[in-house]
């Protein structure tokens, strides 16, 4: 069976399907889309940079063999993988910050002596039981 595309056309498709390909490893990576095998939300932000940077090699491999609209296509893909990116980031550190002024928080709203009495105990039962121990 004869393909009606010349070799250029198909060597257009494919240029677009591998960068596609990459930007959706991308987008499942960062979480933002479904794995489509384990149909669940995966996030791995290494694999999402590897990606990113492997789209960014091609770019920097292919300067000056792409037509105009191969390179703003690619060009797109990579702002807009890099931005959600940062934001994915940004959301991280975020959480990791809130979590800490929590944990930090929570140590400090209680005085020493009282640290007991976050486990179920008050301070009176704790003193009451003592008492009663002698």
């Amino acid at each position: 069976m004869e393909s009606s595309f010349s070799p250029e056309d198909k060597n257009k498709a494919l240029f677009f399907y591998l960068v596609t390909m990459f930007q959706t490893a991308a987008y499942q990576q960062m979480g933002k889309l479904k794995n489509p095998i384990t149909d669940k939300i995966e996030r791995d932000l290494d694999q999402a940079r590897f990606s990113i940077d492997m789209l960014d090699m091609l770019l920097a491999k292919t300067r000056g063999n792409l037509d105009d609209e191969e390179q703003r296509h690619l060009e797109r893909v990579i702002r807009e993988l890099k931005l959600n990116y940062v934001d994915e980031v940004e959301k991280d550190r975020k959480a990791k910050e809130a979590e800490q002024k929590s944990q930090a928080g929570s140590s400090q709203a209680q005085p020493p002596d009282a640290q007991g009495a976050t486990s179920g105990e008050s301070a009176s039962g704790a003193s009451q039981s003592g008492a009663s121990a002698t």
